[in-house]
């Protein structure tokens, strides 16, 4: 997880405690930010967090947005509340002469996911991983 992602969720965690991040990517000069919310993510939400984060508009733009159909997978509570869903997995470095995997969640402890895709059933640690996300079936 990038030290930005650190660095929204500690200080939405005090300003915001019901928002989860999702995912945080730095761009140039924006962040991308990825929410959720136990009520759903409506525009007065992504605008409540915008507004909670000065220090970051101080720096960067922000975008704040829902995580959509193709939901951002960050995090080992991500993949666990996925096992069963379809999801694309990137890696930083190729596992198995590959760089990315698509399949279905079939297992997330706490340091690797699991997932079966068209080659095989592959583990890949969380460090590994660049990026990830759910798949429309």
């Amino acid at each position: 997880m990038s030290t930005i992602q650190t660095d929204i969720e500690a200080k939405l965690a005090e300003r915001e405690p019901e928002v989860e991040v999702l995912l945080a990517e730095v761009k140039g000069d924006l962040v991308e930010l990825y929410i959720d919310h136990p009520d759903g993510v409506t525009l007065e939400l992504c605008e409540r967090v915008t507004h909670a984060l000065p220090e970051l508009l101080e720096e960067y733009g922000l975008t704040v947005s829902s995580p959509g159909i193709e939901r951002p997978l960050s995090k080992p509570d991500h993949f666990r509340r996925f096992i069963g869903r379809r999801a694309r997995v990137r890696t930083r470095e190729a596992t198995d002469g590959h760089k990315s995997f698509t399949g279905e969640l079939v297992g997330a402890s706490d340091s690797e996911v699991t997932i079966a895709a068209d080659t095989g059933v592959v583990s890949i640690p969380y460090d590994a991983i660049s990026r990830s996300n759910l798949v429309e079936s």
